[in-house]
């Protein structure tokens, strides 16, 4: 029976049935298990990063901003999921310490090429932007949520996701999911497989 499942799963990489991986996929997850706990310091937790990972890889999403890249945490699930389908993320963090541990990691897990990592205050960079975007992940300070979201809407591509992190342990505030939940150019989701909470809103194309 083994041999047989074998040979089964062999046929499926040979004829292209299953993606085999490639020598960066192999990097990245090494890393990824490396430090599935030990991400510390205002990281998303290793489940939400891969729900990122999978809205993007779904939809193929190629232009990102990340608002608050922390240490790097997220920032890697989306430049893994960039890999693979030819984009590039563009991420915000204002404090230097973060900032250079954040690119050492991503340097680390080889996914440097995909990733433009700005160390500057997100409230005044998010407006200069010309976008557009067509994924964004939203884990900043959590009193600017609603700004950060007005601020992107414009240059959110029709059919684009925005993602904004902690709705539902409710750090995030009930007004901006309210806010959010009822916006009349978004459908909204709230994915509960952390603690934490990813609300999903896509643009309505």
């Amino acid at each position: 029976m083994k041999i047989i499942l074998y040979i089964i799963i062999l046929s499926a990489y040979s004829f292209g049935g299953i993606a085999q991986p490639t020598e960066l996929d192999k990097k990245v997850e090494a890393f990824l298990n490396k430090h599935k706990s030990t991400w510390r310091d205002l990281n998303v937790p290793y489940e939400d990063g891969k729900i990122l990972y999978e809205l993007i890889i779904k939809n193929q999403y190629t232009s990102a901003l990340e608002i608050g890249t922390s240490t790097g945490h997220s920032t890697i699930w989306i430049a893994w999921a960039m890999s693979k389908t030819g984009g590039k993320v563009i991420t915000i963090e204002i404090d230097k310490n973060r900032h250079q541990e954040a690119i050492k990691n991503i340097a680390e897990a080889g996914l440097s090429n995909y990733v433009d990592a700005r160390l500057t205050n997100a409230h005044e960079l998010v407006k200069q932007l010309p976008g557009p975007f067509d994924f964004v992940f939203s884990d900043p300070d959590k009193a600017w949520y609603k700004q950060y979201f007005l601020d992107v809407h414009p240059k959110l591509k029709p059919g684009g996701c925005y993602t904004t992190h902690n709705v539902a342990d409710g750090l995030a505030g009930d007004s901006y999911y309210k806010f959010v939940s009822a916006h009349p150019d978004y459908t909204t989701t709230l994915d509960r497989t952390s603690r934490a909470g990813v609300l999903i809103s896509y643009k309505k194309k």
